[in-house]
């Protein structure tokens, strides 16, 4: 009837598209149009994918340095034998010598490997960082090229280049400060300490970010798999478990610095329109994870300055932990876990050239005339292997 009031009557229609949720009130008199726009849960929930280009550039510099040392090594102008003499000078050392398909160990200590001595007595300190570009052999570099390819696109298209590029770097020299702490009669090369560290980047990663995360456990349990099962294959010998350990401590440290992500409450108050009233302000980042931060990067800092001042004052760690040497190497029936280095007296009779092998006493000798040091090097390897 006209006289009498009509009732207000009103109908929700909720479309969505792309993201958009229109919502229209439709009154008697006028129709209200009000866009609010949310970020979709996806969106939120993978958040910026980057491109990935640094991890690939670090491959590329690690497969240059080692063609680089190759070329260096020269084996055939450098040693008695070598394996693929086709190659040239690019050609391998011996089995013997070099199980890995790489240069010699003299080599590697001339572009940059891990030698505390050096890094000791000569305060060559940049070779903390150096040692980690270089690589023992084809088969050593394939296996660290391949993990750090595998995990490290992977983070970096999560997380941008200049975090996981810091990762990457600060792990590799975390690794390489724990080895020279506790293995200081051997050289030491690789990038295994980077890759452990992007692995521990990872898990602390999940841990820290944990709200976030469908099948969470599931992922816990693999990545808690991978890591020890890599961390046991360091116990075999000739294979440096500690610089394996420092890499993945830091990396591990480093997560919950680097990794952290702001929790879905606050994303969503952010992306919210202007008229938008919370109920209640979310905050950026839940208590657990602040603490996580703070202790993680005092724990880092501290553990890293500590290590490093110690190891230029010449410390030897395992003289503080009779144990630990077990980290690295378990010895059995099937091998030993002693690799000092080869020493040897050598004497030189016309072209005639005996070698001694100081350790073992074997003696043996060879015909050759005016030897260089790295064919005496690498006899004197032989002999005492």
């Amino acid at each position: 009837m006209s006289g009498e009031p009509r009732p207000l009557e009103i109908h929700l229609r909720v479309n969505s598209k792309r993201g958009t949720t229109m919502v229209h009130p439709v009154a008697a008199a006028e129709t209200v149009e009000v866009p609010i726009q949310y970020p979709r849960e996806e969106e939120v929930k993978h958040y910026r994918k980057w491109f990935s280009w640094l991890i690939p550039l670090f491959v590329v510099a690690n497969i240059v340095m080692f063609v680089i040392t190759m070329y260096v090594n020269n084996c055939p102008r450098n040693s008695v034998s070598c394996i693929a003499s086709f190659l040239g000078r690019f050609s391998f050392q011996p089995f013997k010598e070099n199980p890995l398909l790489g240069p010699s160990s003299l080599t590697l200590q001339k572009m940059g490997a891990l030698d505390v001595s050096r890094v000791v007595h000569r305060h060559q300190g940049w070779r903390l960082i150096t040692c980690m570009w270089l690589h023992a052999g084809v088969f050593h570099l394939l296996a660290n090229m391949l993990g750090i390819l595998v995990i490290g696109i992977r983070l970096e298209q999560e997380f941008g280049f200049v975090l996981i590029g810091l990762l990457f770097v600060i792990s590799g020299f975390g690794g390489s400060l724990l080895s020279a702490l506790f293995i200081q009669s051997n050289i030491s090369v690789g990038a295994s300490g980077a890759l452990f560290g992007l692995l521990g980047g990872m898990l602390s990663e999940l841990i820290t970010n944990w709200s976030i995360y469908d099948n969470k456990l599931t992922a816990l349990l693999t990545l808690v798999i991978i890591i020890v099962i890599n961390l046991a294959v360091g116990i075999l010998p000739h294979v440096d478990n500690f610089a394996h350990i420092g890499g993945f401590l830091t990396g591990f440290l480093l997560g919950f610095v680097f990794l952290i992500r702001p929790q879905f409450g606050w994303v969503n108050q952010r992306y919210a329109p202007l008229n938008y009233s919370p109920g209640r302000v979310k905050p950026k980042f839940k208590k657990y994870q602040c603490i996580l931060w703070v202790f993680s990067l005092i724990i880092l800092v501290v553990g890293l300055s500590v290590g490093l001042v110690a190891l230029l004052q010449g410390v030897d760690a395992n003289d503080h932990c009779s144990w630990c040497h077990y980290l690295s190497c378990v010895p059995t029936s099937k091998w030993s876990c002693h690799t000092e280095a080869a020493y040897c007296q050598s004497n030189q009779l016309g072209n005639q050239l005996n070698v001694t092998c100081s350790s073992n006493g074997k003696s043996s000798t060879y015909f050759m005339q005016n030897p260089t040091s790295s064919q005496i090097q690498q006899l004197c390897t032989q002999l005492c292997s």
